[in-house]
């Protein structure tokens, strides 16, 4: 424990209050995903501090990163099988916290055999497709449970650089600039300079694609591939469906079947790049098929492919507004209401629903006013709460519906 416990790690209090009620489980497999370099392995060494904290002797708890050494050659579940064995305690209750678990094939008939000895509280993360897929529920037989981590929010963006001891602005706006152009994978917080952060991603982009794709799907031309990623990157937040990508791809002379557009658009899913975003027709309460909208696991992803650093807010706000929602197990959809559309709907675990605009002001013109707030007076028949958020530090109020400035909800961790 002492050479994990002691490192100098951000307290990722939102993530960790989800999975302390777990801690003590030996039912339920506890399973981190999320994209590479999000955070997993901290939150897991994180975890398996306030247990020791909490009065676990250091020797019931076990910690192994199968990417490193000595077991980043360790490939077999036999092999697995026998190093549970040599450290799993037979006095007490012993906390197995795995790293990288899908370089073991089979891993799945070990961890459940372990896990039906009832003595053995069971973590494991992986960034590859495979442990994403629907086979781990078949394999797991149902009983794991999935927490999915993203890489720092707005105001974990906040609290990291507070926390290593870098100068944040009181300006919400200024931070929140930085934020965007940055990106809010744990590791660039402590890079200074920005062109070496952007240095990081594209590396970051290489390595998802070498280990958590390319093992997936046989890609016969990568430069194929690299186009629909690209394209889609390029296109976050734009509402747009698998056809319309082969047309448009077509008339720069790229010939890509559609079959093959939507094969990559879901590993870049089960990858954690992208995130989809359905859109939701509220007067049939039902979710409509074809077009969808694709938002970023961290904006990151797209400097890193585009040198220009000017920033439109239209997207790039709601895409951080749904990360922000994402990162509180907020339910997100695009609502339709009528011929009129609400950026999003967000439904709690308690199936309470939120509405919500994103501008970068209503304050321009009085069309712009109207334009944001027509679509959330439309909505009747509830009194869920109605939000237009923008970068205005000047608010108004207009028939219920609620303005915040969009820095500062954050910034203070609130909820809608």
């Amino acid at each position: 424990m002492e050479a994990f416990t002691n490192a100098e790690l951000f307290p990722r209090e939102k993530y960790l209050k989800k999975i302390r009620g777990f801690y003590h489980e030996c039912e339920i497999i506890k399973v981190i995903t999320g994209v590479r370099r999000c955070g997993k392995s901290s939150l897991m060494k994180l975890m398996a501090k306030e247990i020791m904290e909490a009065g676990v002797p250091a020797e019931n708890i076990l910690y192994l990163n199968l990417d490193k050494r000595p077991y980043h050659k360790l490939s077999s579940p036999e092999e697995l099988d026998a190093l549970f064995e040599k450290h799993i305690s037979s006095d007490g209750k012993t906390y197995l916290f795995i790293d990288e678990i899908q370089n073991v094939r089979d891993f799945e008939t070990v961890l459940n055999a372990w896990r039906e000895e009832g003595n053995v509280s069971i973590f494991i993360t992986g960034s590859n497709s495979y442990l994403l897929s629907g086979e781990l529920a078949t394999k797991l037989t149902g009983r794991y449970i999935e927490f999915n981590v993203l890489p720092l929010s707005f105001d974990e963006y906040l609290g990291m650089k507070a926390f290593l001891g870098k100068t944040v602005s009181s300006d919400s706006l200024t931070e929140l600039k930085n934020y965007i152009l940055e990106g809010g994978f744990p590791y660039t917080v402590r890079l200074d300079s920005l062109s070496d952060k952007r240095t990081y991603v594209q590396g970051l982009i290489d390595e998802i694609y070498q280990k958590d794709i390319k093992k997936r799907l046989r890609i016969k031309n990568k430069s194929i591939f690299d186009t629909v990623m690209v394209y889609i990157i390029n296109n976050f937040g734009s509402t747009t469906s698998i056809q319309n990508i082969v047309d448009d791809l077509a008339k720069n002379k790229v010939s890509v079947k559609r079959e093959t557009v939507n094969k990559y658009i879901e590993a870049l899913k089960s990858a954690k790049i992208l995130m989809e975003c359905k859109r939701f027709d509220m007067k049939s309460r039902k979710s409509l098929s074809g077009e969808k909208k694709y938002y970023l696991s961290d904006l990151s992803f797209y400097y890193a492919l585009n040198t220009d650093n000017r920033i439109n807010f239209g997207p790039t706000l709601e895409n951080v507004l749904y990360t922000y929602a994402a990162s509180r197990d907020y339910e997100i959809s695009v609502g339709k209401i009528g011929t009129l559309e609400c950026d999003f709907i967000l439904r709690d675990r308690e199936l309470s629903y939120a509405y919500v605009q994103v501008a970068y002001t209503v304050l321009e013109s009085q069309k712009t006013e109207d334009r944001e707030y027509r679509s959330l007076e439309s909505i009747k028949g509830d009194n869920y709460p109605r939000y237009v958020m923008t970068m205005d530090t000047l608010l108004q109020k207009r028939n219920g519906i609620l303005h915040v400035n969009l820095a500062d909800f954050m910034k203070n961790n609130e909820t809608f």
